[in-house]
């Protein structure tokens, strides 16, 4: 990233040698975390992080301090906040919904604790229309939509073009391989047997051989596979947030196949380039139809080409971005 100039500087936090610092991993880190009703799924940094995190940022002055993801907000901790500066939580995800199958989870612990931590922030970026209506209910603080962007990758749309019929690109988590075996077990058989399927990802360990299915559990890059794809399919029965997915495959103008979970964090639910069902039949007929009937496949493409561009372009979220930060330039100035 530094090579590229996307930052200017770049650090690694270590975890602290808890063995030769017993005393010292005990009184300030192990004993406060058992005494400290706050939910420790919250807060991933590890002995010694805070400090060395201080030490870094307390060189110099910043106008924002930026967060990924509510599990780091803790680093500031043992930061002092300067008069003109701005904390920003870039959440990414409702996370108490993440942790639902958690053995000791309690719903009003992790929201209550979630919220909390967003208390403590400026300004709340989030992800979703969604996410944005929920903790819009319970903050104070300022939330801004900030959308995945991606920069418009659409090329020739057309259809025969192509020699990827079906491209399906998921990781191994609990949601998609429940997801996948509802699609292989109940959409799968009622597809035609010439339609070729690519699954990309760590999703296909769990997909059984099928002469008309490619597995590849790990490739370099994508974007020679979605330019070579017809449609994209995005089984999802369970999860939240906005799935990014759809999004990679919609910057490709690719029609998307999708359980309703699918189009979660989607700012419109219709006319976005996706088909929407939860009947396995219905899902598969879709599939023979973008690709048996040419002009339907067109629509649906160039449908999800100017949602995209509407709003996912990367062009889009910079403007969004420009105005926050000028914004709290201008009324630093006043």
């Amino acid at each position: 990233m530094k090579s590229k100039g996307l930052i200017a500087e770049g650090f690694l936090l270590k975890r602290g040698n808890r063995k030769s610092k017993r005393i010292k991993y005990l009184l300030t880190y192990s004993l406060p975390r058992k005494m400290n009703r706050f939910v420790k799924d919250f807060d991933r940094t590890k002995f010694e992080h805070k400090e060395q995190f201080a030490e870094i940022i307390e060189s110099r002055n910043y106008d924002y301090k930026i967060i990924s993801y509510a599990y780091w907000a803790s680093l500031l901790d043992n930061t002092k906040k300067g008069d003109n500066e701005k904390w920003i939580i870039d959440t990414h995800d409702f996370l108490t919904s993440q942790f639902q199958t958690n053995k000791k989870f309690s719903l009003s612990d992790y929201f209550q604790t979630e919220i909390s931590v967003l208390k403590k922030f400026d300004r709340v970026w989030v992800i979703s229309n969604e996410e944005k209506y929920v903790f819009s209910q319970f903050l104070d603080n300022q939330l801004d939509l900030i959308t995945h962007s991606l920069p418009n990758n659409a090329q020739d749309r057309h259809v025969n073009a192509k020699n990827i019929d079906v491209v399906y690109v998921a990781s191994e988590n609990e949601h998609n391989v429940k997801s996948a075996r509802w699609f292989f077990e109940n959409v799968y058989p009622n597809i035609k047997r010439d339609i070729k399927i690519t699954v990309i990802g760590k999703i296909a360990k769990y997909i059984p051989e099928f002469e008309n299915v490619e597995k590849i559990k790990f490739i370099e890059d994508l974007d020679g596979v979605y330019k070579k794809a017809k449609i994209a399919i995005c089984p999802m029965l369970s999860g939240t947030g906005l799935k990014i997915k759809v999004v990679e495959s919609l910057s490709y103008g690719l029609p998307v196949v999708c359980n309703e979970r699918g189009i979660d964090g989607l700012l419109n639910k219709t006319n976005n380039g996706c088909l929407v069902t939860n009947c396995p039949l219905e899902f598969a007929n879709y599939i023979n139809k973008l690709l048996q009937e040419e002009e339907f496949y067109e629509a649906k493409s160039l449908e999800a080409s100017k949602f995209f561009i509407e709003n996912f372009d990367i062009n889009s979220t910079h403007k969004v971005l420009d105005d926050i930060f000028f914004a709290d330039k201008k009324s630093h100035s006043l």
